[in-house]
């Protein structure tokens, strides 16, 4: 049976595959991520960033399977960003830049972008790769001043890209959204499965109780 690692710590992202019917193993990649993004030329397209991201989350955790324990496996990592006049954000991390993303966030709309790459393994080796980015157009309602500060004071929208969640709090502060809403959580469930198609793996053979 194929084993489907995850490379990721998020919740959200496990939560999704979860509900989804897979059983994840999870592992953490090292990635510095501002160092790959810097180290991309200039001209890369949003698109692209989130997606080499992505790529280097994968192969970071599948250079470190046991060949024996992961003799078929697949690693699927994933990176989110928000794009909002041009310019690509990630996890604010302290209140004061969250507060300030959501000034110019509140009663707008923008693109949640959310780079894919899945490996495939066979006996420590990658022999198919396949990699993408959904995006999806978020439209925000303005939060009043106490709840966005009661928001910021829960901590939640400090380590999610875009400071704001759609399955958490910041949930109530989304008007609507046009694409895929496990996109928008951290990983899209028909572009991973399309990607996971192009390395040889069917979805109904990673869910459990499956059968291969």
């Amino acid at each position: 049976m194929t084993i489907f690692v995850l490379a990721s710590a998020s919740p959200a992202r496990l939560g999704v595959l979860r509900n989804a019917g897979i059983e994840p193993l999870v592992r953490v990649s090292n990635v510095d991520e501002d160092a790959v993004a810097a180290a991309l030329p200039a001209d890369t397209t949003p698109e692209q960033i989130v997606i080499e991201l992505a790529r280097a989350k994968a192969r970071d955790i599948a250079a470190t399977l046991d060949p024996t324990e992961f003799a078929d496996s697949v690693v699927v990592g994933c990176d989110s960003m928000l794009l909002m006049d041009g310019v690509l954000q990630g996890k604010p991390l302290t209140p004061d830049v969250a507060r300030a993303r959501w000034a110019e966030m509140a009663g707008r709309s923008a693109d949640l972008l959310t780079g894919h790459c899945v490996l495939r393994l066979r006996d420590g080796k990658i022999v198919a790769e396949a990699a993408d980015c959904s995006g999806t157009t978020v439209h925000f309602v303005k939060p009043e001043p106490d709840e966005l500060e009661a928001y910021l004071a829960s901590g939640e929208p400090l380590q999610v890209a875009g400071a704001f969640t759609l399955d958490g709090r910041g949930g109530w502060f989304v008007d609507r959204i046009e694409g895929d809403p496990s996109s928008v959580i951290g990983i899209g469930l028909p572009l991973v499965r399309r990607l996971l198609a192009e390395v040889g793996v069917g979805i109904a053979q990673l869910w459990v109780g499956g059968t291969a």
